[in-house]
Parts: C-alpha cells; sequence; structure tokens
C-alpha cells in the first residue's frame, strides 16, 4: 500500500487575519514525521482545533520573515517546552535565521528549555532521508524568501503474486528485492525486474509570498499537489510592486508546469465576501483549483 501523504491547513490566511482565516501554516504528516511549513501567530491554538499533538512536530521550515508567518513560533515553542517535548525541532529558512531565531530565544521565557537545532539554507536539496527529501528554491519577495519541494522517492514493490507462484515462503532475502537486487533461494536465482514494479512517489510543492518568477516553475513541475499563495486576483502589476502573484497566474503555472491539484492560499482579506471571484479565475485557466480553507486536510 502507498504511503500516505497528509497536508492539513492550520492556517490559510495572508498578513491580516481574518474570522474563517488564520496566519500561514501548513502541517505535513508522513510516516514519523511531522513537518510544519511557515508558522503564523496562534498556530499552537490551531493545532489544538485541529486535534492534532504538536509534540509529534519534527521539522519547521520558515519559507520567510515576515511577521505573519513566523509570529507563532515563540508560542509554539512555549507549548513544547511546557509539555515537555522530548524530540530535537530542526528548524530551516534563509539567511538570517539564527539571528531571528536568537532573539527570541533570549526573549521569552521557557523556550530554550528544548533541543532545537537551525539550520540556514539557501538553495537545492536540503534535506535527504531513505523515503523522502525536501528541496529550497529562493522566491521574489522583499526580503531572503524561499519555496519548498517535498518529494517521495519512488520505491519497488514485490508482486506477491509471483511470490506464491515461486512457493518460497517468507526468505529474508526477499527484502533485497526492494533494493534492486537479484536474489538466489532454494538454488534458484530470482531477478528483481521479474518480480518488482516500480511505485512513483507523490511530489508536493509550496510557494506562498512571491512574485513571479522563473523558479516557481521548478517548484510545481509534476506536483501531486502545488499549494500557491494568490494575494490578489488579476491584478498584475499591483501584485509585482507588492512582490507578490495572482491567482490567475498560479493558475497559469499550472497549467504550464503538468500540477495535477492547485489549492489557493493567502488571498488578501479584500477578497473575503468574495473569494469565489478569486477562485473562478484562477479555475478558468486551470480547472483542478480549490481553495485552502483553515482545518482542511487533504490526502495525497
Amino acid at each position: 500500500m502507498p504511503e500516505k501523504i497528509e497536508i492539513l491547513f492550520l492556517g490559510s490566511g495572508s498578513a491580516i487575519p481574518t474570522a474563517k482565516r488564520n496566519h500561514p501554516g501548513i502541517l505535513l504528516n508522513y510516516k514519523n514525521e511531522s513537518i510544519l511549513f511557515d508558522c503564523g501567530e496562534g498556530i499552537q491554538r490551531q493545532f489544538r482545533m485541529a486535534n492534532e499533538n504538536p509534540c509529534k512536530l519534527t521539522k519547521l521550515f520558515v519559507t520567510h520573515w515576515h511577521g505573519d508567518h513566523v509570529l507563532g513560533i515563540p508560542g509554539l515553542l512555549q507549548t513544547l517546552a511546557l509539555n515537555d517535548y522530548k524530540k530535537t525541532l530542526e528548524i530551516y529558512g534563509p539567511k538570517g535565521t539564527k539571528t531571528y531565531m536568537d532573539k527570541i530565544l533570549s526573549l521569552f521565557h521557557n523556550v530554550n528549555k528544548i533541543k532545537i537545532n537551525i539550520k540556514e539554507i539557501s538553495t537545492g536539496k536540503i534535506v535527504d532521508k531513505d523515503d523522502f527529501c525536501i528541496e529550497a528554491f529562493p522566491m521574489e519577495h522583499n526580503m531572503n524568501c524561499l519555496a519548498y519541494r517535498f518529494v517521495e522517492k519512488d520505491k519497488l514493490r514485490i508482486k506477491k503474486e509471483k511470490i506464491l507462484k515461486l512457493k518460497i515462503g517468507h526468505d529474508p532475502k526477499l527484502s533485497l528485492l526492494k533494493k534492486g537486487k537479484d536474489i538466489v533461494i532454494n538454488g534458484k536465482k530470482i531477478k528483481f525486474k521479474d518480480v518488482t514494479y516500480l511505485e512513483k512517489g507523490k511530489k508536493l510543492g509550496i510557494v506562498l509570498d512571491t512574485r513571479i518568477n522563473k523558479n516557481i516553475s521548478k517548484v510545481a513541475k509534476d506536483v501531486d499537489l502545488f499549494i500557491c499563495e494568490s494575494t490578489f486576483m488579476d491584478e498584475t502589476e499591483i501584485a509585482k510592486d507588492y512582490y507578490h502573484l495572482t491567482a490567475e497566474q498560479s493558475a497559469s503555472i499550472s497549467k504550464k508546469s503538468k500540477v495535477k491539484k492547485l489549492i489557493l492560499m493567502h488571498l488578501s482579506q479584500r477578497y473575503g465576501k468574495n473569494e469565489h471571484d478569486v477562485l473562478n479565475t484562477a479555475k478558468k485557466v486551470f480547472k483542478n483549483t480549490e481553495l485552502a480553507r483553515d482545518f482542511m486536510k487533504i490526502i495525497i
């Protein structure tokens, strides 16, 4: 069975939160990993409201250090400290992250009681595990800003019906087939190519706060799910001036990049009463588009 990648929106709003939308926060659960992308104000309460345990958190990725994306960090760290968090929280972010984190740790009581490993990153593969990797891509914002791409690695799966026909039982050597190795059981050679198939890994792209640039397409290329900021609807020049994207641009990139599904978030509060117009603008370009909502869960 393919592993599930669960994405939960703990916050889907923008710089000014609304009654329906908290500041940005995207939680990804995969196997033993619980990964948070951005940490908007009040995120620890959003965890509770979503019935998620923040102490399962393993990694935090910061796109950039504007307040609406990071003001929840002190509160989250305090919640972890008061709940006897046992892990080492890995925090990744663009240049300047160590300086900002040092200030947080010096300003707030209790938050430095947990183990934290801070890594400043710029581009390329920044996490490389057996089952997945995470890549970073520079964006164009009015401060250092990154986008992220989560890639589940392809896996060799054993064709059970083939193994049953060979009548070899549950020999420990069978696990070597999934590593692409031929084996010999009871004097018979079994080629991995004959009894396995390739299961393609799922891919997720996250782009928050940037104006149009060529790296967005690299994040979005062939992903199963593309989460993209759409602060404006179709006001291209205003979006450029404020270093943001429009829904129309997000949809156009998705279409060209062969995205399977697009999720729009980080909408300006100006569209609070006509969000459907933003969605329809995107759907005219890329049909499989949806608006993020706080506590919305997607499994890919």
